[in-house]
């Protein structure tokens, strides 16, 4: 792992200068900013049963749909549409390096922009400036569950994103490909679990442990469970073992 830093550091100055990355970056933040402010509009008209900041983090869904596959469509599919992916294998740099060092940095910006989006429920602490309002914004169970789970989830996020840019030369196949995993993720899976309450409640608990919007259920309420934990750094590994497979595969090529 010596060349890991080197390369981490080149691909977040990539990362920089890729259109992509400050078009997820503008659309999370637009969608962000929207849903918490339609959460304080229907808080303002009447009484809901969770807090605005508890809101906000059910609402991750929307705006990870679209900002997951803009922030890793390139990682591999543009390397392999310039050749340049091969050159780089070449060198004295293990598969495992290059594969870590493109996750860590879409993860980078992904943890990033999550951080940057906390500045809406602090701003609106701010400015109502009424303390009796402060937990329902930045309290801080929610806010530590929450983020935990924004983290956690992330991992097996961005690695899913980069096994399918691995997948293919073309940036927008790569993107489409993501989103319909994310998509499975997100909608598919609750749905299912729905299914499986009404026809055969044994796959209900297989369901839900696969179902990402179950564990921020959790999250959320400041409940920190092992199991999701367990969950997603272990399917994190696994995918990122079989993006370092298909690179090394097709890198040989």
């Amino acid at each position: 792992m010596r060349h890991y830093l080197h390369l981490l550091l080149h691909e977040i100055r990539v990362m920089l200068f890729a259109p992509a990355t400050y078009a997820a970056s503008t659309l999370f933040l637009l969608l962000m900013g929207y849903v918490f402010y339609s959460i304080l509009q229907d808080n303002s008209t009447s009484e809901q049963e969770v807090i605005p900041l508890e809101q906000f983090f059910r609402a991750f869904s929307l705006p990870v749909l679209f900002m997951v596959p803009l922030l890793t469509m390139r990682s591999l599919a543009e390397e392999r549409r310039l050749g340049t992916l091969e050159t780089l294998m070449t060198t004295p740099v293990s598969t495992v390096e290059i594969v870590l060092a493109k996750f860590s940095a879409a993860y980078f910006f992904y943890l990033l922009l999550w951080a940057v989006a906390l500045g809406f429920p602090i701003l609106a602490d701010r400015v109502l400036d009424r303390g009796d309002l402060t937990p329902l914004f930045l309290d801080q169970g929610v806010l530590i569950g929450g983020y935990i789970y924004v983290g956690l989830s992330g991992l097996l996020f961005i690695a899913t994103g980069l096994l399918c840019s691995g997948l293919t030369r073309s940036q927008l196949v790569a993107a489409m490909l993501t989103f319909s995993l994310l998509l499975i993720f997100i909608v598919v899976l609750p749905a299912l679990r729905e299914q499986a309450d009404a026809f055969n409640g044994w796959l209900r608990f297989p369901l839900q442990y696969f179902e990402v919007t179950s564990h921020l259920e959790d999250f959320a309420r400041g409940i920190v469970d092992t199991r999701p934990v367990a969950y997603y750094l272990l399917n994190t590994s696994v995918v990122l073992g079989l993006a370092t497979l298909i690179v090394e595969a097709r890198g040989t090529r």
